[in-house]
């Protein structure tokens, strides 16, 4: 979208015009059409014909001293009309020899239009008014243009180098100076920026103002729909504007094509705009640096139910996001799904509190095994979650049962979700993985096989185990006959020292081998 000078709208309204310095000593009076003071006004014009109508575009302050309407009554009232038809945005008249007052004829005429009619009790030179006015809407216009320009070069810079949709809405709300929101076209909110407890105040009421700003602009709401090619997917709002309309619109527009080309240029990355909200609710959620009850109005506006629900945190290991989220509109289960790190994915279930939430994460997990094989996907849960202050304790917990069988999954009989009581020790290694103490116990245990970085033998060890010692289960899944184990076993055992068949010495090198597992994650 190309903006000219001639398509901003001005930066002044009648009312703003009124309280300028050289006006005020001119002593305006509103005699007429009080209530619609803020119209703006693009132009100042001095005009004393009776047809001045046919000479404006709309839009103008018309300023005369009424000389060639004096004792005509009817000449009055058409002028008056004149200036209504031709969308005129004020008239001013300046008291003199023609009127010593306000004729009644004009203001009548003026009330019965809506056209606000001003009268200056002071002599006034229309030229200083015209002079003024001029000057500030020319550089009013002037600097919307060059704060378009800047923006843009700002935008296509970040967009350029790369920069995620956040940066690019943190610089928008930068210039603004308000809350902005991106939604789809259902509302749900895929990015905020501006000041935090401002973004939350908009958002806590999300639903009832998302239909507000699908409406008129008012108060401040300035929107820009996102789409191309004829297809609208979006819309991009500036919640509270305090500037002027026209700059507003104008920063809305520039943000809208900047959000438009990223889109683009973003088509082949590894998630859409809606995944990335997500992603930064949990993760944020996750990590606990923003409390629970703060996030409370981005899980809303994002579309997640929270009020009267029971949350069920879950983290599936190896899952893809895009089959999750087909899998839980597939089941009608309302939820949030967020890829975190080292290949987890967040899956908070939120669901009626008379429905069963261990149940259905069951179910879910059944089917998702179903889907890609119990080799590999690990689903693991926290228990079912009544109040939203809870839910990051819950997906910390879903994490560290998921991290505590990422490297055994596949040795181990894992049930279909795999909760915190079936990781046992596993779990509790976890926990103490970064403790020094731990870190020197698994060096000094595992040191013959470390120092030599012998990873076959580690992994044969982790998987003689990880089955209760079983050979035949290890050298299956090794694919070796048994002498061949036998002869790998005999060789750790020398290397560190040990005898496997004495169950302390077993013990304690599983525990050392576990936790250089859980350091290494």
């Amino acid at each position: 979208m190309t903006i000219t000078l001639d398509s901003l709208e001005p930066a002044l309204s009648v009312r703003q015009v009124l309280t300028l310095e050289r006006v005020l000593a001119g002593e305006p009076e509103v005699v007429a059409g009080a209530s619609h003071l803020d119209r703006p006004v693009r132009w100042v014009h001095v005009a004393e014909a009776a047809d001045v109508g046919v000479m404006l575009t709309g839009g103008e302050m018309v300023l005369t001293t009424g000389v060639l309407l004096a004792g005509d009554e009817d000449k009055q009232a058409e002028y008056v009309r004149s200036l209504h038809r031709a969308e005129a945005a004020a008239v001013v008249l300046g008291l003199g020899r023609a009127f010593p007052a306000a004729p009644d004829v004009m203001r009548r005429a003026a009330e019965r239009c809506g056209l606000p009619m001003v009268v200056l009790h002071r002599p006034f030179p229309f030229a200083e008014l015209t002079e003024e006015v001029q000057s500030r809407l020319v550089r009013r216009k002037f600097a919307a243009v060059s704060l378009s320009e800047a923006v843009r070069t700002e935008l296509t810079a970040l967009i350029t180098a790369g920069a995620p949709l956040q940066r690019l809405l943190d610089e928008v709300a930068r210039h603004s100076a308000c809350p902005v929101v991106v939604t789809n076209l259902a509302h749900r909110v895929l990015g905020t920026a501006g000041e935090r407890p401002a973004v939350d105040d908009v958002l806590r009421d999300w639903e009832r103002i998302a239909r507000q700003a699908g409406g008129t602009e008012g108060d401040g709401w300035i929107r820009a729909e996102l789409g191309g090619r004829g297809e609208r997917w979006g819309r991009i709002v500036l919640c509270g504007y305090r500037g002027d309309t026209a700059t507003g619109r104008l920063l809305a527009d520039r943000a809208a094509e900047a959000l438009v080309l990223h889109r683009m240029l973003g088509g082949g990355a590894a998630c859409s705009w809606e995944e990335q909200s997500a992603q930064s609710l949990l993760t944020d959620l996750v990590s606990g640096v923003v409390p629970a009850r703060q996030l409370l109005p981005r899980a809303r506006a994002a579309g997640l139910p929270v009020n009267r629900r029971t949350f069920v945190p879950l983290v599936v290991r190896d899952g893809d996001p895009a089959r999750l989220e087909r899998l839980l509109r597939l089941l009608g289960l309302p939820g949030l799904v967020a890829e975190l790190a080292d290949g987890a994915t967040a899956v908070l279930l939120s669901l009626p509190r008379d429905q069963d939430g261990g149940a259905l994460a069951e179910h879910f997990a059944t089917r998702l095994r179903t889907e890609t094989g119990p080799d590999h996907t690990v689903v693991a849960a926290a228990e079912p979650r009544a109040a939203w202050d809870d839910v990051p304790t819950g997906l910390r917990e879903a994490q560290h049962v998921a991290d505590a069988v990422a490297d055994s999954s596949a040795v181990l009989d894992l049930p279909p979700v795999v909760r915190l009581k079936d990781v046992h020790l596993r779990g509790l290694i976890r926990l103490l993985r970064d403790d020094p103490h731990v870190q020197s116990f698994a060096e000094r245990e595992l040191d013959g096989l470390l120092r030599e970085t012998d990873e076959d033998l580690l992994s044969v060890l982790r998987t003689y185990l990880a089955t209760g010692r079983n050979k035949s289960r290890t050298a299956q899944l090794h694919h070796v006959s048994r002498p061949a184990l036998y002869r790998r076993l005999e060789s750790i055992q020398v290397r560190l020292g040990v005898d496997l068949d004495d169950f302390e010495q077993a013990a304690s090198v599983h525990i050392a081998l576990l936790a250089h597992d859980a350091q290494q994650q």
